[in-house]
């Protein structure tokens, strides 16, 4: 399930693929086109700045038939990954 947080913010020029900044992490939806035609979905989820940057990337398995769909599916895992290390901290 996603959450509504109140601390996120994202870009209005397209929001399945503009980044979103939840707190101190900037999740960002990286879909990659494949030779099949379809997309793999990926994103990257940094924090910090400057030399104590980090910036995990997950890829995933499942197939999207749009670049959009593959792009919105990344997102919402990167809202997942974000609410459950936020969650125990």
């Amino acid at each position: 399930m996603i959450h509504n947080y109140n601390d996120m913010t994202t870009s209005t020029s397209n929001p399945s693929t503009s980044p979103i900044t939840m707190g101190k992490y900037r999740i960002a939806a990286c879909p990659r086109p494949l030779d099949c035609g379809r997309f793999a979905a990926q994103v990257s989820i940094a924090s910090g700045s400057g030399r104590g940057t980090t910036d995990r990337v997950m890829r995933f398995h499942d197939l999207f038939l749009t670049h959009e769909a593959a792009a919105h599916y990344a997102l919402a895992q990167g809202i997942v990954w974000v609410h459950e290390t936020t969650r125990t901290q």
